[in-house]
């Protein structure tokens, strides 16, 4: 490591003014962003700390549907999501070991965007609201690619707004080593339609499948995905899966995931 201050502010208003500072980077849960100070891959000249902030905290239903402070962790949106939004309660269960699950936050992971991260799925196929410091962003238009959201420059996040469905499901290939996504899909049936975002599987991050979205919100049903195929092109290859095997995960994880609402 190296020096560097460190900051805590008590509300948004003093965790924004901290951010102003030359080489000020957020600190949420830290998963991502202490190892990759350890690795000297980052060297901000000050912390600010979110977590101390009570307003960036808990979730509780609202009028857009459930609100999550961006500074929960994610064991505590499995417990108190569970009665409102089981699904989404189920992906924060998932998400790697104890240790991370009581450390990492929902605001980090949809801050860092990490392309098999389960939470942006979630986002995405809720059509939930980002909400910062400064504004709110749909989630269309949130996510941007890898590593890379509509976020600027001394903003961050302080809640997210999930309208609630009336089915859904997140179905998980798991990378067995770290627990990330091979492959993910969540699924969410709406009144007006269904939401289908895959995680895991892209090159460009997380994203919807448009062709899955139209079939099932004619018939909700996975024999609506039969003559369906996921684009291969731009899936991930490595030595866990071939982009051929990964644009089939999508494929069957959507059906597992539409069986499962």
């Amino acid at each position: 490591m190296y020096n560097f201050e460190f900051v805590k502010p008590a509300s948004i208003a003093e965790a924004t003014a901290a951010l102003e500072s030359d080489g000020a980077q957020a600190l949420s849960g830290g998963q991502t962003l202490l190892p990759t100070m350890k690795q000297r891959l980052a060297a901000p000249d000050v912390l600010v700390s979110l977590t101390g902030i009570a307003e960036m905290q808990g979730v509780c239903l609202g009028d857009v549907g459930l609100h999550i402070g961006a500074a929960t962790p994610h064991a505590v949106v499995a417990r108190e999501a569970a009665a409102h939004y089981p699904a989404l309660a189920k992906l924060a269960g998932g998400i790697g070991d104890p240790a991370v699950r009581n450390r990492g936050t929902i605001g980090g992971s949809v801050a860092n965007n990490d392309p098999a991260a389960c939470y942006p799925s979630a986002v995405l196929a809720s059509g939930a609201t980002v909400v910062t410091n400064r504004r709110r962003i749909a989630a269309d238009d949130y996510f941007q690619g890898l590593f890379t959201t509509a976020l600027e420059e001394g903003e961050f996040i302080t809640q997210v707004l999930f309208p609630i469905p009336q089915k859904a499901a997140y179905v998980k290939f798991n990378q067995p080593a770290s627990r990330f996504a091979l492959a993910a899909v969540f699924v969410a049936k709406f009144a007006d339609g269904v939401r289908v975002a895959v995680t895991g599987a892209s090159n460009g991050g997380v994203f919807r499948w448009a062709e899955a979205e139209a079939a099932l919100s004619a018939n909700f049903s996975a024999d609506a995905l039969a003559g369906l195929s996921v684009d291969a092109d731009d899936m991930i290859s490595d030595l866990h899966g071939t982009a051929a095997y990964r644009a089939n995960l999508v494929k069957v994880l959507t059906g597992r995931a539409v069986s499962a609402a």
